[in-house]
């Protein structure tokens, strides 16, 4: 059975790009290049999955808005 997941990609401060899956707590990785990053979090998916098995109804994805304050 195929499941869809939300996966959210940042660059961090060395350049590194960093995937991050919210519906499966303490999924992530990092790579240099998109192509490694998605080949990753496909294996730490399938990893996260097989320990602790799928997650209950996923939240729907509704976006990603920045929002700025005063720091």
């Amino acid at each position: 059975m195929k499941r869809e997941f939300n996966v959210i990609i940042e660059k961090d401060s060395m350049g590194y790009l960093v995937a991050t899956v919210p519906q499966l707590p303490g999924c992530h990785t990092q790579a240099k290049t998109l192509d490694a990053l998605l080949s990753r979090i496909k294996e730490a998916m399938e990893l996260c999955v097989e320990e602790y098995g799928l997650p209950g109804d996923p939240n729907e994805f509704m976006g990603i808005q920045k929002v700025a304050i005063e720091a």
